[in-house]
Order: structure tokens, then C-alpha cells, then sequence
């Protein structure tokens, strides 16, 4: 048998790894030199220390910023994990026209965040479908401020994100229901458990690996949330910027020709801890349960 030489696996792999040196590891170091200084877009700067720091939190909109960030992730964690699990149990069943709701399901996914949430900002709105048929059946006298209202807008943002991620991770789900065995369903059945005692006891811890990988995933995508409350808050937030995001907070530092660089790298880098703390405990959740 031939041998290959020591470098061999190196040569087969630099290409993802420059990949990731140039595209991952390279930006996330500059934000990490960058947020240091007090460089614009169009122009120089210096090295200031802990000043953007500093700044960061007499940010009037940092708080607001964190708090609508992690409550969007308290949200939607528990809500994805456990909806698309319940959706792909009921097309995992053999029925008619089933194949149809599976790609009906799933067709929000494929689809355009901003197109989405630029219609559900036209069904959400005052005079928008909702509200004109709410009023008509008589259930509110006046419209509901779903785009205007600080919480409404925040959770109708969160609404946004469930419906359209129920699909993706619906799919998700499928593949890991492929291997739990039927075998173990049958013999609860004997034992004289029934539906939701299977769910519990055999479905369900089949399925765990895939639940600490969709939380995780949910997570870091939660924390990241821009389009949503991007366009439904009217692109500044909703009234006052009480509904912004982390990331709509780097975007708005970021922007223009006098954008603040630095500031924005500091913000960056706050995100990035704040996404790191989650994932750190999704996963000792998930050994603890092994």
C-alpha cells in the first residue's frame, strides 16, 4: 500500500482554510483592532482604548437594543424547537395531498425576508388586513397599533420569524424522525402508553442531538435579527428606536459617509459575546442531557 505524504491532507484542505483565514478570521480580528479606534468611513483615525466601549453604554438605545434582542431569543428558542417538531410528526404521516403541505410549509423559507416582512408590514398595518377584518367581525373598535405599539411591534416581529423558520426546521426534524425507530413506538404502545406519553419517552429523546442543534441555531440566528424589525419598525425602529436591534444598532453606526467604524466594531464585538454566552449553554444543556 502506497503511502501518501505528510503534507497531503494540508493541500486538500487550504482551500477552505483560506476560505475561512480571509473571510472569517481576517474580518473578525480587524472588528476586534478596529473597535479601539475612532476610525469613519472616509477617513483615518487613532488608537483610543476602552473609549468606544465606554461610550457604548451611555447609548441611550443599547439597553432597549439588548433587552428586545434577548427576549426575541427567549422566544423564539423554545417556540422553533418544539413547533416544527410537532409540524413534522403531522406530515411525517402517510395522507393525502401531504406532499403538497410539506412544500406549502416550507415555501416561506425560500422566500425573501425583506418580501416578507414587507408584507406582513401591509397586513399589519392600521388599515391593513388584519385590523379591516378584526373591526368588520367585531372583535376590536379600533385598529390595533401592531407597527407603532413598542411590545406589539417587537412580537409581531417575533411572529414574523416563527412563520417563516417553521419550514427549515421542519425539515430538520424529518431527517432525524427517519431514525427513531418504529420498534420502540410499538413496544410503548404495549406497554400502554399513549400519544403524548410516546411523544415524551421515545420521540423526543430520538430527537435530542437535533434539538440542541436547532436551539443553537435559533439562537445565534435570533440574536442576529435585522429584517424583521428593520422593516416592520419603518427601518428606524418604531417610534422613538425602542424596537432596534443589536445589529440595527451597528447598522445605523456603520452607515453614511461619516459612519462610525470603530463604534461599530465595539458594538460588533459586543454581539459576538452575547451570542457566544447562549451557544455556551445550549451546549453543556445538551452534554448534561447525554
Amino acid at each position: 500500500m502506497r503511502s501518501h505524504r505528510p503534507y497531503t491532507p494540508w493541500l486538500l484542505v487550504a482551500p477552505a482554510l483560506l476560505w475561512l483565514a480571509v473571510f472569517n478570521l481576517w474580518p473578525a480580528l480587524n472588528t476586534s483592532v478596529l473597535s479601539f479606534t475612532n476610525v469613519h468611513t472616509l477617513s483615518g483615525g487613532s488608537f483610543i482604548g476602552l473609549r468606544n466601549y465606554s461610550l457604548m453604554w451611555q447609548d441611550p438605545h443599547l439597553r432597549d437594543a439588548i433587552l428586545n434582542t434577548l427576549v426575541f431569543m427567549a422566544v423564539c428558542v423554545p417556540l422553533l424547537t418544539f413547533l416544527p417538531l410537532l409540524l413534522a410528526l403531522l406530515v411525517q404521516r402517510s395522507l393525502p395531498f401531504m406532499g403538497f403541505f410539506r412544500t406549502v410549509f416550507y415555501f416561506p423559507v425560500i422566500a425573501s425576508a425583506v418580501v416578507v416582512a414587507m408584507i406582513w408590514q401591509w397586513l399589519l398595518d392600521d388599515r391593513g388586513l388584519v385590523n379591516g377584518l378584526a373591526q368588520q367581525a367585531g372583535w376590536i373598535h379600533s385598529a390595533l397599533p401592531f407597527l407603532t405599539d413598542r411590545w406589539l411591534l417587537l412580537f409581531s416581529a417575533i411572529a414574523l420569524t416563527v412563520w417563516k423558520g417553521l419550514g427549515y426546521y421542519m425539515v430538520l426534524y424529518l431527517s432525524a424522525l427517519g431514525n427513531v425507530r418504529r420498534e420502540l413506538h410499538e413496544a410503548a404502545a404495549v406497554d400502554g402508553a399513549g400519544t403524548v406519553r410516546r411523544f415524551w419517552s421515545v420521540t423526543v429523546p430520538g430527537v435530542r442531538g437535533t434539538m440542541a442543534l436547532v436551539a443553537m441555531l435559533i439562537a445565534v440566528n435570533a440574536m442576529r435579527v435585522f429584517a424583521e424589525l428593520y422593516v416592520l419598525g419603518g427601518r428606524t425602529g418604531g417610534i422613538g428606536g425602542q424596537d432596534v436591534s443589536l445589529v440595527m444598532l451597528i447598522q445605523q453606526a456603520a452607515s453614511g459617509a461619516d459612519g462610525r467604524l470603530g463604534y461599530a466594531s465595539a458594538l460588533s464585538v459586543l454581539l459576538f459575546f452575547l451570542t457566544v454566552g447562549p451557544l455556551l449553554l445550549l451546549a453543556r444543556w445538551n452534554r448534561r442531557e447525554d
